[in-house]
């Protein structure tokens, strides 16, 4: 017998249903997967600008000292050097070294912090926190109180200073509190899909008219999931449950330039007994020979046959007119320019490891 679980629902849902969205299940949340397409939502975000709506994901406050809170602990980037109103990418791990959630961290004052984590991950994360927090911080889950809008694509600065002329000034990895549609909005500058983008944080009643008029710029399309997957593999970053996960190291994983191993963190003993034991498996890119598109699930083989590792993620490129995937792969030796097959024993394809990204020609630091 099947139980059927409630979706949450984002502010916009009935947004969504009227523009004729496509709506799935996703993290627990009823959310669009595509509007008018993958190709002509892919065509929007890569050269003019797209809008997403990404209320789904948990946003939790911090009041505290990086190190007397425990927040510097719980996560593997250094952040008690973070300028305020800048932003650090890093991981909470768990004992094991496994990833709990990747996440970003925002130093809002010199004692206050939000961080950002995945949709599927808030209740787990917010539990963790409260965890191993210590009795010096004060938590917050503000998660089903803030909106979050994605603005990304080449267009996306001079769409967004319409509404707040002063965010020409917002560097790469930065955030900064402007007035919009007469309240304050934290907007950051970060992206997930290689492209110049934005993210807003606005009260949930703000975002239907936020929405709305964002809409109304002809140059801008509301664009899915869907395509919002395609984009983050073009790019070669990770989703969690795919290349991330409580078994999964984020040395496995390739995210080495995101662990600070100068500070003490939760996991940094297994993660440095890895390092010396040297890796057994590493994520990697991908390309396919054809059009032919790799599916998470499919093994990967060398040319002997042997099955080498796993596809985690993949998707046809429109940039490169190809199929593209993510995996993990045996690391006997230098894998770039390897070539593989992926499938299963009876259907196999052929392609070869690259160096990431798969797409370079993006907007997202200029």
């Amino acid at each position: 017998m099947s139980i059927e679980v409630a979706l949450h629902n984002t502010p916009l849902a009935q947004e969504h249903i009227a523009l004729g969205a496509k709506m799935v299940g996703f993290s627990g949340w009823n959310m669009p997967l595509q509007y008018e397409g993958i190709l002509a939502e892919w065509e929007y975000n890569r050269k003019t600008c797209s809008i997403f709506d990404c209320s789904h994901m948990g946003e939790f406050i911090v009041h505290g000292c990086a190190i007397d809170s425990g927040l510097d602990r719980i996560v593997t980037q250094r952040i008690v050097d973070m300028p305020v109103k800048t932003c650090r990418y890093g991981a909470m791990l768990n004992e094991q070294g496994g990833v709990i959630d990747d996440l970003i961290v925002y130093r809002k004052a010199l004692q206050e912090w939000m961080i950002v984590v995945n949709a599927s991950n808030i209740e787990k994360n917010a539990k963790h926190f409260r965890e191993r927090l210590t009795s010096k911080a004060v938590f917050e889950d503000i998660s089903f109180e803030t909106a979050k809008l994605d603005i990304q694509g080449p267009l996306s600065r001079d769409i967004l200073k319409i509404f707040v002329p002063d965010i020409v000034e917002l560097k790469y990895y930065t955030f900064d509190e402007f007035v919009l549609l007469g309240g304050k909005c934290l907007i950051s500058r970060t992206g997930y899909t290689g492209e110049m983008g934005y993210e807003i944080y606005c009260p949930w009643e703000k975002s239907k008219e936020l929405w709305q008029r964002i809409l109304k710029n002809d140059k801008v399309r509301p664009t899915g999931l869907g395509v919002r997957d395609v984009l983050r593999i073009e790019m070669c970053y990770s989703l969690y449950g795919h290349e991330l996960e409580e078994t999964i190291s984020p040395l496995d994983a390739g995210l080495d330039k995101f662990i600070d191993f100068e500070k003490n963190f939760i996991g940094k003993d297994v993660l440095l007994k890895q390092k010396s034991l040297g890796m057994n498996r590493r994520a990697s890119c991908f390309t396919s020979d054809s059009r032919r598109s790799p599916r998470a699930g499919h093994k990967i083989f060398d040319e002997q046959g042997h099955i080498i590792g796993e596809v985690t993620s993949g998707t046809f490129s429109p940039a490169l007119q190809m199929g593209v995937g993510l995996g993990f792969i045996e690391t006997l030796s230098d894998n770039i320019g390897k070539k593989i097959f992926f499938g299963d024993e009876k259907n196999k394809a052929t392609g070869k490891i690259i160096k990431r990204p798969f797409y370079k020609d993006g907007s997202l630091k200029h």
